[in-house]
């Protein structure tokens, strides 16, 4: 019989198409205790399953592990569901996982999940029926254990955040078969209460078992037609039940549910003190500019003031006045040479003068100047001018 040489990629290869091929190696579930378990950077998930005898490595590829319900942890007993493959370039088999769920749990996480997708479908999970908490509030009701760790938790957070908060406390079963009923109870009763603001409903972390009681539905249900506002802190932050989706808060701890119900009463002091403190230095720089602007527009008033102005003008009406003054003097010595002058002129034309060498000035009745013989013939008196004055003379006409 002729045996044909494989390489190693073949011999590999071949390897991978039989056990894809094979029905129980394609659809297994394997039950083992978790090891080596390490969350890469990419999201997929490398660990082994290991027993009494033996190990296997196995591979959660990210979309599978983003489904998962719980957080996988080193010596945690799981049963995986996926397919034994062959990984070509190693030529290792490895688990190909596609769920996961802890040991002995699978009945309860079927309930969870199925009472999980019910809810859901109902709408008690939509954001729109979530209540606002408040920021404020005065008085707390709390439902939980009065001996558990969790009521130790809230009663501390409170009193440091804010000692002014009153807690109202119902003392509830937080585990067993009557647990959901008491807490339904207590839902009941604080909500009857006026001036409570906020409820919270709170329990220490535990196993599924010991947290199955906040996943009954008719718990939910009374959650959901809560009146007031319900904060839930149950279990630790990687546990989750149906009240934290049904809840208008969730809280991963007790304690954290504390904080988000008690506002911190020193935090908002400070924050007014720094409002008050960032205002004052607001104000005092407006007004520091305001009257920066104000000392400007006094400068800018004082320079352009109309007394300036007028002071300046009386200065220039000064001036004016000394300007007029001389031009007149200038202008009266002027007029005066000139009247000098013209007295000069008129005196060396003044007829009167010549009086004064004997002439006279004959004028008819009608004070014509006579300067002809023929003219005083003919006149019958005349008005003879000398020197020292004047004299009416008739004549006598000899013709």
């Amino acid at each position: 019989m002729y045996i044909k040489t494989l390489t190693v990629s073949a011999l590999n290869n071949y390897i991978k198409k039989v056990l894809d091929s094979d029905f129980i190696l394609s659809n297994s579930n394997i039950t083992g205790e978790l090891s080596n378990f390490k969350i890469h950077s990419s999201g997929h998930i490398y660990f082994s399953l290991k027993d009494q005898h033996s190990k296997i490595n196995c591979i959660m590829f990210r979309s599978a592990a983003k489904e998962l319900k719980f957080m996988p942890e080193n010596g945690m007993k799981v049963v995986v569901k996926g397919r034994v493959s062959v990984y070509e370039k190693d030529g290792a088999y490895q688990l190909y996982c596609d769920e996961m769920k802890p040991e002995g749990m699978g009945e309860l996480y079927i309930a969870f999940e199925k009472l999980k997708s019910k809810l859901q479908n109902q709408g008690l999970f939509n954001e729109e029926h979530k209540r606002p908490i408040p920021l404020y509030a005065n008085k707390i009701g709390v439902i939980t254990s009065p001996t558990g760790a969790a009521i130790k938790d809230i009663i501390n957070v409170t009193k440091r955040r804010n000692r002014n908060v009153e807690i109202i406390i119902y003392p509830a079963l937080v585990q067993g078969i009557n647990a959901s009923r008491d807490i339904i109870k207590g839902i009941e009763t604080l909500n009857g209460i006026d001036d409570i603001d906020i409820i919270i409903l709170a329990r220490g972390g535990g196993s599924i078992e010991e947290l199955w009681c906040f996943n009954d539905e008719s718990l939910a249900l009374a959650v959901y037609n809560s009146k007031k506002p319900i904060i839930t802190g149950v279990g630790h932050e990687i546990d989750y039940t149906i009240v934290d989706f049904v809840g208008d808060r969730r809280a991963p701890t007790p304690s954290a549910a504390a904080e988000i119900a008690v506002f911190n009463l020193e935090e908002f002091k400070n924050k007014i003190l720094s409002y008050k403190n960032t205002m004052s230095v607001i104000v005092n720089m407006i007004l520091m500019e305001k009257r920066s602007k104000l000392d400007l527009m006094k400068k800018n008033l004082s320079a352009n003031s109309p007394r300036v102005l007028i002071v300046n003008e009386y200065n220039n009406i000064d001036r004016l006045r000394e300007i007029i003054t001389i031009k007149i003097k200038r202008r009266i010595e002027k007029d005066k040479e000139r009247l000098v002058k013209a007295n000069a002129l008129l005196s060396a034309h003044n007829p009167l003068n010549v009086l004064n060498k004997g002439y006279a000035i004959i004028e008819d009745e009608n004070r014509n100047i006579i300067s002809k013989v023929a003219v005083l013939k003919e006149a019958s008196s005349v008005k003879v001018t000398l020197k020292d004055g004047s004299t009416e003379i008739k004549l006598i006409n000899e013709n």
